[in-house]
């Protein structure tokens, strides 16, 4: 399958989506282990191909350095999905997010923070770097 634009668009809404259920089930002020247990329990359910705590390789100058990076989600091999329960996302979360995407050469990035009211509103960020400029529409 040739991964487009609108591909990605569309698995963007649907994880986005599993994150609003999760939250509608149990709402704000918990720990982010949590989040990430009950998100990826409703990313099974919805047969959302993921792995979680996925190893971010770290090469500087042909040195290979384990920083022990680790992305919270992988969407179908495609789309970095990192996890938050604090007070607001900060511009370091995407700067961390964008690092991700590079160096594991991933065209697109969610945040979602389920510490907020509405996720649709106010809790998530979606990211895309020049590898998404460069996928077809689709």
């Amino acid at each position: 399958m040739e991964i487009t634009r609108k591909y990605l668009d569309e698995l963007t809404y649907a994880v986005i989506g599993c994150a609003i259920e999760v939250h509608k089930h149990i709402g704000p002020g918990l720990l982010e282990s949590v989040y990430e247990k009950c998100f990826l329990r409703e990313l099974a359910l919805k047969r959302i191909l993921f792995r979680d705590q996925v190893w971010v390789p770290l090469q500087y100058k042909g040195l290979k350095l384990d920083a022990e990076l680790r992305l919270d989600v992988l969407i179908e091999d495609i789309l970095c999905v990192e996890l938050k329960a604090q007070d607001k996302l900060q511009p370091i979360h995407d700067a961390i997010l964008f690092s991700y995407m590079k160096m594991l050469q991933k065209p697109k990035g969610i945040l979602i923070n389920f510490n907020c009211i509405n996720i649709f509103k106010e809790g998530q960020k979606t990211l895309v770097n020049d590898l998404f400029e460069s996928l077809p529409e689709g």
